[in-house]
């Protein structure tokens, strides 16, 4: 049997070795990122759906709107008008922005509005509860695309004003700073 040398010029070993670095480098974060990021341990009524994936942890920071108006019953109070949040990833970097709706978008164009399904009292007493919301709309292309359901944990702040809320302020708002971690599931594959 005769044997044959098989010679691949240096250029494109390189080229080679740069390519599958750059895919490395690109899908890293994506892999470790589910690898790395575990679901909280929540109490049972804010669990996500069982084979549920998380896809993404976002840290948010800005404030709780509400609103001073009469509820159904008649009684003047502090109403939730819509979040208003910067999200950022584990690194600091700003990667999105929650809003009313409840509402994410992130900065890859992919956007998602919610609806409360359940939620737990914040182990601070001053904080506002952890929620489990299950998508109801998408929009867009990106990192939130499949996901069906999103929890608000470890929340520090954002309860209403105590007072200040009464006949003469209807209409009035105040902002109260918050910060909470939220974590994104999509269905497992």
């Amino acid at each position: 049997m005769k044997k044959i040398k098989l010679t691949i010029p240096k250029t494109s070993v390189r080229l080679f070795s740069i390519f599958v670095a750059s895919i490395l480098f690109v899908a890293s974060p994506l892999v470790n990122a589910e690898k790395q990021q575990p679901p909280p341990d929540v109490p049972a009524a804010i669990r996500p759906p069982a084979g549920a994936a998380v896809v993404l942890v976002a840290h948010a920071s800005g404030s709780q709107v509400y609103v001073c108006q009469a509820a159904a019953d008649g009684k003047v109070g502090w109403t939730l008008k819509a979040p208003e949040a910067e999200l950022k990833d584990a690194k600091g970097n700003i990667i999105g922005s929650h809003f009313g709706g409840p509402s994410w978008k992130l900065n890859d164009g992919s956007g998602i509005t919610g609806k409360a399904a359940a939620h737990v009292d914040s182990p601070e007493a001053d904080s506002i509860p952890w929620l489990l919301v299950n998508a109801v709309d998408h929009s867009g292309k990106g990192l939130l695309t499949d996901v069906t359901s999103i929890q608000r944990v470890n929340t520090h702040g954002g309860k209403p004003p105590a007072m200040g809320c009464d006949d003469v302020h209807k209409g009035a708002e105040a902002k109260a700073s918050y910060t909470a971690d939220y974590y994104f599931y999509a269905p497992g594959k």
